[in-house]
């Protein structure tokens, strides 16, 4: 019955798709996404003879995971095939040109036929899937054909369906799988009280990924400039919320306190809020130069791509979506080895590299302006308690390196 009901929901939501996209950008590269994604499939392999290694994530942040793994296996296995499939528009249209993929493509929605055409026409020798991704057709179909496929970066909580008493159906998905690489101590209980054992704690693989960003950063000389002599609090990912709780510091005027800000959205009306409500001497850094730069308070980020090696410049960060959708990355900060603070909400839990780093009081959640300004100051005006608390950051990174190796010496048995 689960299982009608489940092919029953996704035919419906296919056929509605293309309605729902007429009212929605999104929704409408959703659609025309998939089209022709068996087509290319088929033309991608009459002109490859190669074995096949399917990497699949939902979006963007789980790319960041994958990255590192679906890397170290092309250098392990050259003569393998890389097909790389999104479920969501925001991580295939920034990443369609990722050229360490030899196809990247979006994933059909999860129906049996779908599901069959698919696997059939690819033609896998091995599948990687990335955190929370669990289609039922996909991963059956694959299982059918004893392909070997891995889940990795994984996170189980309690509230999901597969640990619910309604649940059964779901997790008969589980059981499709030939191993799971999970973060956590509770992935590894609920994965044991549903009597299921082939996984292994590894941890999440976006350590990898940062770690090698951090040894791969680029020097910014307008950046060195402008912080040169000041300690630095960098921004990372902010939304309209954060500022509110970051202008009362900005407009305190510290002499030897500076700030580069980063937004995560770029819209014009963003930048020119944040250029209205910090009272200091602020510039974009597209407007900026070597010497101008020198004598200004605030740094606004203009620009995408540049944040990851902006945390180098820092005396401290905080990292911004905590009070809205989700908390941002926070692992490219604590490579770097500063501070971190973000919002507190109930959203943090999610997010087991939040979780960890407050527990080691790297990380500090902050409720609002007042509380912000309180626990920054305890670092500020404490050399050698923000010294502990960066080595805290620095050291949870430098003990969680390594996982890629752990996947990929672990599925060294199943590759052929």
């Amino acid at each position: 019955m689960g299982q009608f009901i489940y092919n029953f929901f996704f035919h419906l939501v296919e056929s509605l798709l293309p309605v729902a996209a007429l009212f929605s950008k999104k929704l409408k590269l959703f659609v025309n996404g998939r089209k022709d994604v068996i087509k290319r499939i088929a033309l991608f392999k009459r002109e490859n003879s190669a074995p096949v290694a399917w990497f699949h994530c939902a979006s963007l942040g789980e790319f960041e995971q994958a990255r590192p793994v679906l890397e170290g296996f092309k250098k392990r296995y050259p003569q393998y095939k890389v097909v790389l499939t999104f479920f969501s528009p925001s991580g295939y249209e920034v990443r369609k040109d990722y050229a360490e993929a030899d196809l990247i493509t979006y994933l059909p929605v999860d129906t049996w036929q779908n599901a069959k055409r698919f696997v059939d026409t690819l033609e896998p020798s091995v599948v990687f899937f990335v955190k929370y991704e669990f289609w039922y057709n996909f991963l059956k179909r694959v299982a059918q054909k004893n392909i070997p496929l891995f889940s990795f970066s994984t996170i189980f909580r309690e509230d999901q369906i597969f640990f619910k008493w309604y649940g059964s159906f779901f997790l008969r998905t589980l059981h499709c799988f030939d191993h799971f690489f999970v973060q956590n101590e509770t992935s590894v209980r609920l994965l044991e009280e549903a009597k299921i054992y082939n996984f292994s704690k590894t941890g999440d693989s976006r350590f990898d990924r940062v770690e090698e960003i951090c040894q791969q950063a680029v020097d910014l000389p307008i950046v060195e400039n402008f912080a040169k002599g000041h300690r630095v609090l960098v921004v990372g990912s902010s939304w309209p919320q954060d500022m509110e709780v970051l202008y009362p510091l900005i407009n305190r005027g510290d002499e030897d306190l500076k700030f580069i800000i980063a937004p995560h959205n770029l819209k014009k009306e963003e930048m020119e809020e944040v250029e209205q409500n910090a009272l200091v001497p602020c510039i974009r850094y597209s407007l900026a130069t070597e010497e101008n730069v020198a004598d200004k308070k605030l740094l606004l980020i203009d620009n995408f791509g540049m944040l990851s090696s902006l945390y180098r410049y820092g005396s401290f960060a905080y990292v911004g979506g905590a009070f809205g959708a989700g908390l941002h990355n926070i692992l490219e900060a604590a490579t770097y080895g500063l501070p971190i603070f973000f919002g507190r909400s109930a959203k943090n839990s999610k997010f087991q590299e939040a979780v960890d780093l407050v527990k080691r009081q790297g990380a500090f959640m902050v409720k609002d302006a007042g509380d912000f300004l309180q626990q920054f100051d305890h670092f500020y005006q404490n050399e050698e308690k923000r010294r502990q608390a960066a080595e805290a950051s620095r050291a949870y990174v430098e003990e969680n390196l390594g996982v890629t190796d752990q996947i990929l010496d672990f599925c060294e048995a199943y590759i052929k």
